[in-house]
């Protein structure tokens, strides 16, 4: 009985390494992908905006941006955030070039994206 009990337990300790090794494997996968998924989900966020909406609204939509600029232009106040968008890099960081701009002047949407900051 004790033979028999050996090749089984061999097996069991096979089947616990494979186990292990694909818990393991899962966390890379979602760490590799998540910047994918914020991308696409600030890509189809974007396309709900409307001119003039107010900054509110937008970061109600939106939600916290990567980065964001304030500045006065022409006496009126301006603000800049900007939410990932693109891939440029494969740093593992997020840089203003893979970013949309979403520009507010008073606290109104005025556009988003490199024309609509370029005008500025």
């Amino acid at each position: 009985m004790n033979k028999a009990l050996f090749p089984l337990l061999g097996l069991a300790s096979l089947g616990l390494t494979a186990c292990v090794v694909n818990v393991g494997g899962d966390e890379d996968w979602h760490d590799n992908n998540s910047w994918q998924a914020l991308q696409h989900k600030n890509q189809q966020l974007i396309s709900q905006l409307e001119l003039g909406m107010s900054q509110q609204k937008v970061q109600e939509i939106m939600g916290p941006a990567d980065f964001s600029e304030a500045f006065m232009a022409h006496g009126e106040a301006v603000q800049v955030l900007y939410y990932r968008t693109q891939h440029v890099h494969s740093d593992g960081k997020t840089t203003k070039d893979e970013c949309t701009p979403v520009i507010f002047k008073q606290h109104l949407l005025l556009g988003w994206g490199d024309k609509a900051y370029e005008q500025l």
